[in-house]
């Protein structure tokens, strides 16, 4: 048997449709952040009605960090007002790095936040400031506080670390242990410098799995090296059916030299879909969409469909 008959003989990939897979969308948030001059309030609306008008219905809108931290999210307050008076179908949702922030969050009507924890010491610290302790201490204090918010935590370096290289699946396992027995339902996994393979990415979901089997999992992957895409195909065949995507591609840790943007929207909507999953978005809005961040926020987007034909008057599902 050669190499190529014991890859196509065996079992292959196991895929359940038709799935319906949940996008949330993250281009207001993680995609602006890195935009180094100000990107007026009014294009950053106009980008995000365009985005609910193509089918999102989950969105992180901005994030409640220092505005001298990250001078872009300088303007929340008046994002989180817009998208709370003109969009009650959409479920927004906010980032908040530490307890102040999940308290202003709160008084603005927010009931869905993100919080962020490094799976990577190094990073944690270069990120907020503070150690894994640290970081559980103000989880623990933000569900006291707000029973009625629901907390995702966001495990940021969790395929690897700009600093460090390879980051601990034990280290992760213990932070989601502390978080679980908090109360906390819901993690996402993020591939802060887009350095994760297939197999890696298997192994880490399967140990998750394991020791966790009713929890939520989602993945937010970046595309650094071209393998979210791959990287997702292998969490839904897990049974991973939550993912955080940019519109356009847009995006980056600004704690993370050398990291390109995440995986595009309307790559994975367009993957998905010739696959046959639902996803409830319009990919040509979307490409719309990303072509308005093209000609007034970013030039040079990383995202496939963006830059090329896109063939939807074919039917290419299999």
């Amino acid at each position: 048997m050669n190499h190529h008959q014991a890859i196509t003989d065996g079992p292959g990939l196991r895929l359940a449709r038709p799935t319906p897979v949940r996008i949330t969308e993250i281009c207001p948030r993680d995609g602006f952040q890195n935009i180094k001059a100000f990107i007026p309030t009014a294009v950053k609306i106009a980008i995000i009605d365009r985005l609910i008008a193509a089918g999102a219905r989950t969105l992180e809108i901005t994030s409640m960090v220092s505005p001298k931290a990250i001078p872009q999210m300088a303007d929340a307050a008046d994002i989180i007002d817009h998208v709370s008076s003109h969009h009650p179908q959409v479920t927004p949702v906010v980032l908040v790095p530490n307890l102040k922030g999940a308290q202003r969050a709160h008084r603005q009507g927010i009931r869905h936040v993100s919080y962020v924890v490094s799976v990577s010491p190094a990073h944690n610290r270069a990120n907020i400031n503070r150690t894994h302790d640290e970081s559980l201490a103000d989880l623990a204090a933000i569900v006291a506080e707000f029973p009625d918010i629901q907390v995702v935590l966001t495990l940021a370096t969790a395929f690897g670390c700009p600093f460090i290289g390879a980051t601990s699946t034990a280290v992760m396992l213990s932070l989601i242990d502390a978080a679980v027995k908090m109360g906390i339902r819901g993690i996402t996994l993020c591939d802060a410098i887009g350095v994760a393979n297939p197999l890696q990415t298997e192994r880490v979901l399967q140990a998750i799995r394991a020791a966790f089997p009713a929890l939520d999992i989602g993945m937010h992957m970046h595309n650094t090296h071209g393998m979210a895409l791959a990287n997702m195909l292998v969490g839904l065949a897990l049974g991973i059916t939550r993912f955080e995507t940019a519109n356009g591609g847009l995006g980056g840790c600004p704690f993370a030299p050398g990291a390109a943007g995440n995986i595009a929207t309307e790559d994975a909507v367009n993957m998905f879909q010739r696959m046959g999953y639902q996803t409830g978005y319009d990919l040509g809005r979307l490409i719309e969409s990303a072509k308005t961040i093209q000609r007034h926020i970013e030039p040079n987007l990383t995202g496939s469909l963006v830059r090329s034909r896109d063939y939807r008057e074919f039917d290419f599902i299999g």
